[in-house]
């Protein structure tokens, strides 16, 4: 049995088992990157360990151990408070008001990681304060770094027009960057009304603020609004004290570092896993009582689950499983046919792994097919782009993961189920909607 054959098998087989047993799939797919690569591949321990994502552990790290700490001291809260107040206080805006920041952050040319990394932990926030689905609000943040993400001066978009102007091909930049833009505000369209958001509308703040403070007074338990998704919440301890109002010292501190580490990622590209542990050990220095236990709510279970499967992945393309399913599936010959699984090998793949390397893997692969005049190549790249990134809403991505570890009083195992769902009809629908509204009306 090849090598490719023996590494899709492993992949089954660790869904099959994670799915059926409470084991994180981390910590599996360390076993059958250990297992595929020694023994299928004969590749050493450095070898298969080379595919460990540095980066996104130190992401992961820096960025919940830094929103732990502003949740210690109610920065997060006061952050909220001011964000209600700007969309003049009703709740159904806040989820629209996520997705345009973070849509205009990568339109901008944030890289997509680091501005879900800013965006996600108070969005979530809000979701937890003012019962709003958190599936609603992490996947609306999300899809708006996708929406904004293939603008001309965006890194997925100067990735996908470089490749294509080393080529024959015709091109479309404004094209490709509004096919994204569109797609991603009709998904959150369906989510926003799916998730519960009709429900949203009418809704103020101030209605929150008072159940908030009653509670607050009598020390009795905030129960959750019913309504869909508000089983996902767990009620918080009684007799907790309403956080203070004002601002204090390790406020402005804890303000200023988000600051910082907005203006030091998103304007000088510095990495946003080092930035954020830096601004993270200097607030801990600076109010050494805030970060008690923060070290502690760093979400653990996802970096295991983010860091075994990359592993994998890493193995994965060491087999030369990705180009082998590539290349057999360019060879059937059919060329509507080509299309659709072109988009489902990137979206498939780039649920799991980078998305910009998955647009540079997956756009080359396409050129040739393309040069062959059979279908037209400006709604095939849109279609392909679009399908290989918002995949990017599953738990195994980073967008995702972020997502994961900042969710706010939720049952953590139930969250990722959801996310786990979501992402499924994700992958199963999206890129056959794409390949439908991008490339079949080029055919007409």
């Amino acid at each position: 049995m090849s090598p490719e054959i023996i590494s899709i098998l492993a992949l089954v087989a660790m869904f099959v088992v994670a799915t059926v047993l409470p084991i994180n799939m981390g910590a599996l797919a360390f076993v059958a990157a250990f297992l595929v690569g020694t023994l299928a591949l004969g590749m050493d321990t450095d070898a298969i360990l080379g595919g460990f994502p540095g980066d996104l552990f130190l992401t992961l790290v820096g960025i919940t151990y830094l929103f732990a700490i502003a949740q210690n001291n109610g920065t997060v809260d006061l952050l909220v408070r001011g964000a209600v107040r700007l969309v003049g206080g009703y709740v159904a805006a806040i989820p629209w008001v996520m997705f345009g920041i973070t849509a205009a952050l990568t339109a901008m040319g944030a890289l997509s990681p680091a501005a879900v990394a800013i965006i996600a932990p108070i969005a979530l926030g809000f979701a937890a304060k003012y019962r709003i689905n958190p599936l609603l609000m992490g996947m609306m943040v999300v899809h708006g770094a996708q929406g904004g993400g293939f603008s001309p001066i965006s890194i997925y978009g100067a990735t996908v027009n470089g490749i294509v102007a080393d080529t024959d091909l015709a091109a479309s930049p404004t094209t490709l960057f509004i096919a994204s833009l569109l797609f991603n505000i009709g998904i959150s369209l369906i989510l926003f009304f799916a998730l519960g958001g009709r429900r949203l509308i009418g809704v103020h703040a101030s209605e929150f603020e008072k159940v908030e403070v009653g509670a607050h007074a009598e020390g009795a338990e905030r129960v959750p609004v019913s309504g869909h998704g508000s089983s996902a919440y767990r009620a918080e301890e009684p007799g907790s004290e309403p956080p203070a109002a004002g601002f204090r010292f390790d406020q402005v501190a804890t303000i200023l570092g988000l600051l910082v580490l907005g203006v030091l990622a998103l304007g000088f590209k510095l990495d946003v896993g080092f930035v954020a542990i830096s601004v993270t050990v200097v607030l801990a220095i600076l109010s050494p009582k805030a970060q008690k236990g923060a070290v502690n709510k760093i979400s653990w279970s996802t970096v295991l689950l983010l860091g075994g499967v990359l592993t994998f992945v890493g193995v994965m393309e060491e087999a030369g499983t990705i180009e082998y399913v590539g290349n057999s599936v360019a060879g059937i010959g059919a060329p509507l046919l080509v299309a659709v699984l072109l988009c489902y090998i990137g979206g498939i793949v780039s649920a799991f792994a980078s998305s910009t390397a998955i647009l540079g893997v997956t756009i080359p692969l396409a050129v040739p097919f393309l040069l062959a005049g059979d279908i037209g190549a400006i709604g095939m790249i849109a279609a392909l782009s679009v399908s290989s990134t918002i995949v990017d809403v599953s738990p195994f991505s980073t967008n995702g993961a972020l997502v994961l570890a900042n969710a706010k009083n939720v049952d953590p195992e139930r969250f990722y189920r959801q996310m786990l769902v979501y992402s499924g009809i994700v992958v199963a629908v999206g890129p056959l909607v794409a390949w439908a509204v991008m490339v079949l009306p080029g055919l007409m």
